[in-house]
């Protein structure tokens, strides 16, 4: 089974940027779609960026823009890009096959300071 571990979280100003990474384990991960997903305390995990096998990517209104996402399916892993963060951004982010049942990572956290 595919395990997708987060890493990049960071204290970071508004306005600052972070790249988070998404590494994964096993031989399917060129075969399927990857999401980054967001969680903040109180509130749903929700989909922030999402990225096809042919390398289609999809945004929310609240991150177009700022976010972008992308693939390196030699590496084995997904990336993040955050640009111009902003107080509403702080969550704990997880990278994850949008497939029922596929597993959720422990996640990184992202923190903004104004």
């Amino acid at each position: 089974q595919v395990q997708l571990v987060e890493s990049g979280g960071d204290l970071v100003q508004v306005g600052g940027s972070l790249r988070l990474s998404c590494t994964a384990s096993g031989s399917t991960f060129s075969s399927n779609a990857v999401g980054w997903y967001r969680q903040a305390p109180g509130k749903q995990r929700e989909l922030v960026a999402l990225i096809t096998t042919t390398n289609v990517t999809n945004y929310p209104d609240s991150v177009k823009g700022r976010f972008t996402i992308s693939r390196d399916n030699a590496k084995n892993m997904a990336y993040l890009q955050m640009n111009s963060l902003q107080p509403e951004d702080p969550a704990v982010y997880y990278c994850h096959f949008p497939l029922q049942g596929a597993p959720w990572g422990q996640g990184t956290q992202v923190t903004v300071s104004s």
